[in-house]
């Protein structure tokens, strides 16, 4: 176990370096000049030609990378161009805005989705089924930014029943939520009923039942256990997409998150603060799926890795 993780630490340093390189390569190739974008159009060239030699634009690709990178594994990842501040800073300013709506998604998709999956399993072919299904399918399928749109004009405009942008208290967060993990809600319900379904025709869950356990001890002192390793690797998986997927919640809702700094970022080409998110992310994406690895063992004690 100890080599497998020390091999996994390497593997996932090799997979940041990448991220880091493909990121940096895909903003500096884009067509469109920073240095114009942060100085008012009269500006001479002379005076932008300054600038460009003090922010470094004027040379190579290559060492500019090699700078970003150098820079980098030192904890420093730049100076925002657009805010004037540490990049890294600016990340971790609104870090907890987005990993608050984040949880608050996973939450909610889990508590309903989890449920739902288990009862259209135990009640296959009713009217519980169908509507479990139902519902997945209308949630995968659904885009979020027009759910969230259809959400704030539904919940927020027409009935006032809750705010529709800002951070703020519980009720902030609620439509926020929803949109975000609505996606994940249809993917383990799916899972969870599937699971459920093959692990309930299987020859210890028939002994457990005929030991006289009653169906509550059946389901979740044996079936609900095995069933879980296939939805924490989904749900592991998806907390990566969650944070891509805050982009688009975060910018529909007025959320004051990472995603929303990113998407002002990018629009002003604002690189350093850019590379900085997308490596922050992945970072917390590598070790999502490092944890994993180890919570396998624990939900499966016949696991081993070589």
């Amino acid at each position: 176990m100890t080599r497998y993780l020390i091999r996994r630490l390497w593997l996932s340093v090799l997979v940041l370096f990448g991220v880091s390189l493909v990121v940096f390569m895909l903003l500096h190739l884009a067509p469109g000049d920073p240095v114009r974008l942060l100085l008012a159009d009269d500006v001479p060239d002379e005076i932008a030609e300054q600038v460009r030699r003090d922010l470094g634009f004027d040379q190579s690709l290559y060492m500019q990378y090699w700078v970003f990178i150098t820079k980098a594994l030192r904890g420093d990842l730049g100076q925002s161009l657009y805010y004037k501040k540490p990049a890294l800073s600016i990340i971790m300013d609104h870090l907890p805005a987005t990993i608050e709506l984040t949880f608050a998604a996973l939450f909610i998709s889990l508590v309903i989705a989890i449920p739902m999956g288990i009862l259209s399993a135990i009640r296959r072919d009713s009217i519980w089924d169908y509507l479990g299904m139902l519902l997945a399918t209308i949630g995968q399928a659904t885009p979020i930014y027009w759910l969230g749109i259809m959400l704030i004009l539904t919940v927020s405009v027409k009935l006032n029943l809750l705010p529709s942008s800002g951070r703020g208290g519980v009720e902030y967060l609620i439509l926020p939520s929803i949109t975000l993990g609505a996606p994940l809600m249809a993917i383990v319900t799916r899972l969870v009923r599937s699971g459920m379904l093959d692990i309930l025709g299987e020859d210890y869950i028939r002994t457990a039942r005929a030991k006289g356990l009653t169906e509550r001890a059946v389901l979740v002192g044996h079936a609900m256990k095995n069933m879980m390793i296939p939805v924490v690797t989904v749900v592991g998986l998806q907390l990566g997409f969650l944070l891509g997927g805050a982009v688009i919640t975060e910018t529909v809702f007025a959320w004051p998150g990472v995603g929303r700094v990113v998407v002002v970022a990018m629009g002003a080409r604002d690189y350093p603060l850019v590379q900085a998110a997308t490596l922050l992310v992945s970072f917390y994406f590598v070790g999502i799926n490092l944890l994993l690895d180890v919570l396998y063992v624990y939900l499966d004690p016949r696991i081993r890795y070589a």
